[in-house]
């Protein structure tokens, strides 16, 4: 079993392990936080627009400061959920949806060339309306200055005699097109749970061997992770290490082979 950081220290030594590690999470920490946050993290989510379930974006301008603070990032657009498609021009929506994206990526500062990734809440087999929505998305981006990616399931999921994740079926849709994967699996195992391993934590154990970047951790524990998983707190929330427990601490947890998965910086 792997040595496991639980301290204020828990940032893995690229030299040895090869991998960094990531938090994200719907709303931002707070300016008092980050320099604490950065003993740990390299990286960190960045929502462009409001995040699922939330009337506001309080992420907003602070992307000078994160920097400042040493932080890559993981630029993150909320896409649609399928009600919200059903009975649409979901193409359209798709088109429109990623200028939005690209004009508040400009607006934020992120320079040609970086990743956005589309929040795909979703997993299991894309609708057709899904599907009509996230590629047509994927292509408007590809066709700006800026570069796609999709954040996604990489959980299987049974369909027939078979299983299937949603990140293998737009690797597949998109062939030998470029396209950036940040894949969510937080079932254990592989995944180890709301910790920070010494040791190095591959983001292909996903499952997805093309994945640029695997959220491993999500608060609250989902049925995923189960009891087995680590480190969770006694109500199931994955907090950052080295910070007192609080609305501004619970996280999300991610590993890369990039200190900057969207080349934000």
């Amino acid at each position: 079993m792997a040595v496991l950081c639980l301290g204020p220290l828990c940032s893995a030594n690229p030299a040895k392990t090869g991998t960094y590690f990531g938090f994200d999470r719907n709303e931002y920490p707070g300016d008092k936080l980050l320099s604490v946050l950065h003993r740990s993290f390299a990286y960190t989510g960045y929502w462009l627009n409001n995040p699922p379930g939330d009337s506001g974006n309080t992420w907003t301008g602070k992307r000078v400061l994160l920097k400042s603070n040493g932080f890559g990032f993981m630029v993150l657009y909320n896409g649609r959920l399928d009600a919200q498609l059903t009975g649409e021009d979901a193409a359209a929506l798709g088109r429109s949806d990623a200028l939005d994206a690209i004009s508040a990526a400009s607006r934020e500062g992120f320079a040609p060339g970086a990743i956005i990734f589309l929040d795909q809440e979703e997993g299991g087999r894309l609708a057709p309306e899904q599907a009509a929505y996230l590629f047509a998305w994927i292509e408007a981006i590809r066709e700006s200055h800026y570069r796609p990616g999709v954040y996604c399931s990489g959980i299987p999921v049974a369909e027939g005699s078979g299983k299937i994740t949603t990140a293998e079926q737009i690797l597949n849709h998109e062939g030998d097109k470029p396209v950036a994967l940040w894949v969510v699996n937080d079932e254990f195992p592989p995944a180890p749970g709301c910790v920070l391993p010494k040791k190095a934590l591959a983001v292909a154990s996903s499952g997805i061997k093309q994945a640029l970047a695997w959220q491993y951790a999500r608060s609250p524990r989902t049925e995923y992770a189960g009891r087995g998983a680590m480190g969770y707190a006694a109500d199931g929330t994955c907090y950052a290490p080295g910070i007192p427990h609080s609305a501004q601490t619970f996280v999300d947890l991610n590993v890369s082979a990039s200190q900057d998965p969207s080349g934000g910086r």
